[in-house]
């Protein structure tokens, strides 16, 4: 019961807390120097949200940094491989194994019809971000037939 009533007020201690600090800020927002503040707030708030996707350097398993972009991936493929596999894993035999592969490709490839990509095509939306080509969908409509050639 103790507990309860303790939390209660803890929580109710909190609430009055984060109520006075932001007054405080609203008032610190509004006062001269307040643009200063908001342009603070704007720059923690996207540097909290910043993507973290693209690693600058990591560290192989011998704990050596890794700075160059294909080693960072090499290292990241050979984590996973063995995350998801349990195998003890040499790089450079997947990479050799990917390149054979990538040479003597054995599924059937067969070229993309005028009327898929028409089709396609018709169903993309304009203002939209770019594919892997980097082109975006009004140029591909615009160029129209020609562009299909």
């Amino acid at each position: 019961m103790q507990y309860r009533i303790g939390k209660g007020e803890a929580k109710k201690a909190v609430a009055v807390a984060k109520n006075n600090t932001y007054k405080r800020l609203c008032h610190r927002l509004n006062a001269k120097e307040g643009e200063k503040e908001v342009f603070k707030l704007a720059r923690a708030r996207e540097r909290r949200t910043r993507d973290l996707s693209s690693v600058r350097c990591i560290k192989d398993e011998d704990g050596k940094v890794l700075i160059k972009d294909t080693k960072i991936q090499e290292r990241w493929q050979g984590y996973f491989y063995k995350l998801f596999n349990g195998e003890r894993f040499d790089v450079s035999q997947h990479i050799e194994l990917s390149a054979w592969e990538e040479r003597h490709n054995s599924r059937p490839c067969r070229l993309i019809t005028k009327e898929e990509f028409n089709e396609a095509l018709r169903k993309m939306k304009d203002g939209k971000a770019v594919g892997q080509d980097n082109t975006p969908t009004e140029i591909w409509k615009s160029l129209g037939e020609e562009g299909l050639e």
